[in-house]
């Protein structure tokens, strides 16, 4: 794999795509490493979807992680599903990450979609009320977004959780990754932790391979500045972002 700085970026690119989830999940263990040991714990935020799987396989095996002293704040959800639904986000990081640890982490706080929406982003704003999150474990959609913050994205709300509608290209992108058997079966309606609050992380690690995604990858980098047409281009914004690629997802990259 090579490195490269695309200020204020740096983008990682990778062979393959398993070894972009390896080399992501080895660099943000090491940042939730730095954490306890500067500060006695970690709060982390993990993402979900076909994006993160080869991260995460990799990040519950890294040993030298104390997941005892590690927070994990879930990123986003669907409205109207419960955990027990094939898609369901809560399901998805129990299974791929919870069950998968040596230990239990000191604390898991899940995104619940399936009550009062309004209530939940309450709720969560509670949670992270003066937490300070050292690493974010995000990727970026087909369409641009980041968590479920689709284009045009709100910028201005200062909450740290939303009630957000779904666009039709980010509906369509659930369905083709197999999550749903019908277009209507996707949600309309998500709960997602908005762009303000993620860009307060200390840290962001973006793990974005495959083709279908090259498009909004070259957007996020190479846009002359953050668009809200492109919601994880504001990640240029960010003083400690690294986005790990394979050459499928880098292929449209002109630098």
């Amino acid at each position: 794999f090579f490195e490269r700085a695309i200020m204020p970026l740096s983008v990682v690119t990778c062979g393959t795509k398993d070894l972009a989830g390896d080399v992501a999940a080895r660099y943000g263990a090491s940042l939730i490493c730095k954490a306890i040991r500067e500060n006695g714990k970690a709060n982390v935020i993990l993402a979900t979807g076909a994006s993160q799987f080869e991260m995460l396989r990799t990040l519950v095996t890294c040993s030298e992680v104390d997941w005892t002293k590690v927070t994990c704040i879930h990123l986003d959800e669907y409205v109207g599903i419960g955990i027990d639904h094939p898609a369901s986000f809560r399901k998805y990081l129990r299974e791929r990450f919870v069950d998968q640890l040596p230990v239990a982490p000191a604390a898991f706080h899940y995104v619940d979609g399936s009550g009062d929406a309004e209530a939940e982003c309450k709720r969560l704003e509670a949670v992270l009320a003066g937490v300070t999150i050292d690493v974010a474990f995000v990727g970026i959609g087909e369409n641009g977004h980041l968590a479920f913050n689709d284009p045009p994205c709100n910028m201005e709300v200062s909450d740290a959780f939303i009630v957000v509608d779904l666009d039709q290209k980010c509906r369509e992108q659930q369905l083709g990754e197999g999550w749903f058997a019908t277009l209507a079966d996707v949600p309309t309606k998500a709960i997602s932790m908005s762009m303000t609050q993620i860009l307060k992380s200390k840290a962001i690690v973006c793990t974005v391979p495959d083709e279908r995604k090259a498009a909004a990858v070259k957007a996020t980098i190479e846009s002359d500045k953050p668009s809200v047409d492109v919601p994880a281009s504001f990640m240029q914004n960010h003083s400690a972002t690294t986005l790990f690629l394979d050459g499928n997802s880098a292929s449209l990259l002109s630098k």
